[in-house]
């Protein structure tokens, strides 16, 4: 089994669905877990309860990811108070689907906001620190839409193309320092942006996935542990996958 013991994490967008997800993994392995997230805290305190009946450790930071000053505090503080910062998961990001003719630019620059540029922030805080340690793990969350695309989802696949992009290339630049950086690219996953999809819809998505079913949190928790642990060092740079055979 996969171990974290000793070391930190913090999961943004932990408070609900996948981060929740992934703040009980990690932890369940031994790490200690903040959890991160602009919602209440009383959202997030769900969260906490899950990872301590697996018997972990987690807390609650209040971190919103489009502001480089409050991304910078919060990862600062946890450092600070927790004495190390070792993993990084980059999972905040929101969606708001429609077709480009009907996209605002409210919701182009808001999906960009969190998805991109919060990922951005959060990274650049953590890599200042995980620099001086010379070791660290970056996980980005990306999506099967980044490369297989999806009609009604020009903005929110834009953002977890330029997400792949983005773990490609701090892979490269910080790889000397100890530093890995991947992605996790989930595909049709039951959490709450999906249990709203039309019938027709999931039934459409079903069909395209090989496994027959849809993905679990779980499932995608478990590919970001692994790549969280020692066993995963010399992996940078990579997307994993987690679809079901829906994009191969």
């Amino acid at each position: 089994m996969f171990r974290l013991d000793g070391k930190v994490a913090i999961v943004t967008g932990g408070f609900r669905g996948l981060g929740r997800a992934m703040a009980v993994s990690l932890a369940k392995s031994g790490a200690h877990v903040v959890a991160a997230d602009v919602l209440p805290e009383d959202v997030g305190h769900e969260t906490v309860k899950a990872v301590e009946d697996v018997g972990g450790k987690a807390e609650l930071v209040r971190l919103d990811v489009t502001s480089s000053e409050s991304a910078d505090e919060a990862i600062r503080d946890v450092h600070k108070r927790l004495g190390r910062l070792d993993i990084l998961v980059n999972n905040a990001g929101i969606a708001r689907d429609n077709l480009l003719l009907r996209v605002s630019d409210d919701d182009i620059q808001k999906t960009f906001a969190v998805n991109v540029t919060g990922a951005i922030n959060c990274a650049r805080s953590a890599v200042k620190i995980m620099m001086r340690a010379r070791t660290g793990r970056i996980i980005n969350l990306a999506s099967v839409v980044a490369e297989l695309g999806n009609p009604g989802q020009t903005v929110y696949s834009a953002s977890k193309a330029a997400l792949i992009g983005l773990t490609k290339t701090l892979a490269r630049e910080y790889a000397s320092r100890g530093i890995t950086v991947n992605a996790v690219a989930p595909g049709f996953i039951d959490t709450d942006m999906t249990k709203n999809l039309p019938a027709d819809a999931k039934k459409y998505m079903l069909e395209q996935i090989p496994l027959g079913r849809m993905g679990q949190p779980d499932d995608v928790a478990a590919a970001v542990l692994f790549l969280c642990t020692d066993e995963a060092a010399y992996i940078t740079g990579q997307v994993l996958r987690v679809n079901g055979g829906m994009y191969v």
